[in-house]
């Protein structure tokens, strides 16, 4: 079972979430303010920190800092009711990695704890796995069912960027210049050639399915 560490002076919201997320099968420790959380953390594991900003004693910048220093790879999500840019600034150059602003949807809350996680999966196994596809970074390989598929470098990459982040839109631009890269003679219509190899050679997969979003590029949308 996956452990949350979940940091917010509302007792009344801190209850609210730490129902709501046992019931999605993930342990909650809570704590009312920075210093507590920090004891926490210095005590157990932990595979996920979801932290207010202000708090008496020790407020979210200070806490995620303070967290980066010991630990330079668990997942740090912010919920605040502060919604200007500095704020958010601040808060991801103290090592967070999602801010969400209050108040708190907690089917949105629940996406953003299984994305992040994820991710936080995929970079420190670099193996992703979504329905019966499983995609190996090191080994650049995908296998469907057991069964390896082949596909292109390009491809591999593509899809596993897309994967990645189930949901975000990519733009053919993006794509191209992360992966293709603009010194070359390549145009952007070689992505689309790209998506729809991974199409033809991703058809029996059960987990995800590659969207067009029109005018703009594509998405994964997990089943």
């Amino acid at each position: 079972m996956l452990k949350i560490l979940l940091v917010e002076d509302d007792t009344d919201l801190n209850q609210i979430v730490i129902k709501h997320l046992t019931m999605k099968n993930y342990e909650v420790r809570p704590a009312l303010n920075g210093e507590e959380a920090l004891d926490l953390f210095y005590e157990e594991h932990f595979d996920l920190v979801i932290s207010d900003i202000m708090m008496p004693q020790m407020d979210g910048y200070e806490l995620a800092t303070q967290i980066r220093q010991v630990d330079g790879d668990v997942p740090i999500i912010f919920i605040t009711a502060r919604n200007d840019f500095d704020s958010k600034a601040k808060g991801y150059n103290s090592g967070i990695d999602d801010y969400i602003v209050k108040p708190v949807d907690l089917r949105e809350l629940e996406l953003h704890i299984s994305a992040i996680l994820r991710r936080a999966n995929i970079a420190s196994s670099k193996v992703l796995t979504v329905g019966n596809l499983e995609l190996d970074d090191a080994r650049v390989e995908a296998k469907i069912d057991g069964d390896v598929v082949e596909m292109t470098l390009r491809e591999f990459q593509i899809l596993f960027k897309l994967l990645s982040y189930p949901g975000q839109v990519f733009t053919r631009s993006q794509l191209m210049e992360e992966f293709c890269g603009f010194e070359s003679e390549s145009t952007l219509r070689t992505i689309d050639v790209h998506i729809t190899n991974i199409r033809n050679k991703t058809k029996n997969c059960d987990g995800f399915n590659i969207k067009t979003v029109r005018g703009l590029g594509y998405k994964a949308v997990i089943l």
